[in-house]
């Protein structure tokens, strides 16, 4: 069975109602035959990602970059993963005060190194989250899922 992983670092409410949404969507009844495995960025390892045929990341927009939990899961994982995951698909959530250019970069960078593949557009939402935003995350988790079905 394939395996989406999501890996997400969220220490606010916000954060954590787009993690919800995307987990939501990544779970959805109708979505069959993918296994959902959730794990805080600080906890996440290169097993969890080689065991893994898909990934969905979420991030605060901190300073202007990636969360450091975010980045610390990249630096665990970057070259023990490197060969075995290219070509694999990922999407992610970036949420932010005001700006979330820097994270978007810092995520796109790190990924683009990774060799994996963006399946879908990624979501950006600045501010307390509105209801566009975490149907926009629900969609998210579930063309992620989906494409992992079949």
């Amino acid at each position: 069975m394939p395996t989406l992983l999501i890996i997400h670092h969220t220490p606010s409410p916000n954060c954590q109602e787009l993690f919800e949404a995307v987990v939501s969507g990544a779970t959805a009844p109708e979505i069959e035959g993918v296994r959902v495995v959730r794990r805080a960025a600080l906890a996440a390892t290169a097993s969890d990602v080689l065991a893994a045929d898909g990934y969905l990341l979420g991030t605060p927009a901190n300073l202007g970059y990636m969360s450091g939990a975010l980045k610390h899961f990249f630096d665990q994982i970057y070259y023990p993963c490197l060969d075995d995951t290219r070509g694999r698909p990922f999407g992610y959530w970036v949420h932010g005060g005001n700006d979330v250019t820097g994270a978007v970069r810092a995520v796109e960078t790190v990924t683009t190194g990774l060799g994996w593949r963006r399946a879908a557009e990624p979501v950006t939402v600045t501010g307390a989250p509105g209801r566009a935003d975490t149907e926009a995350c629900w969609e998210l988790g579930a063309v992620l899922a989906a494409g992992l079905a079949g």
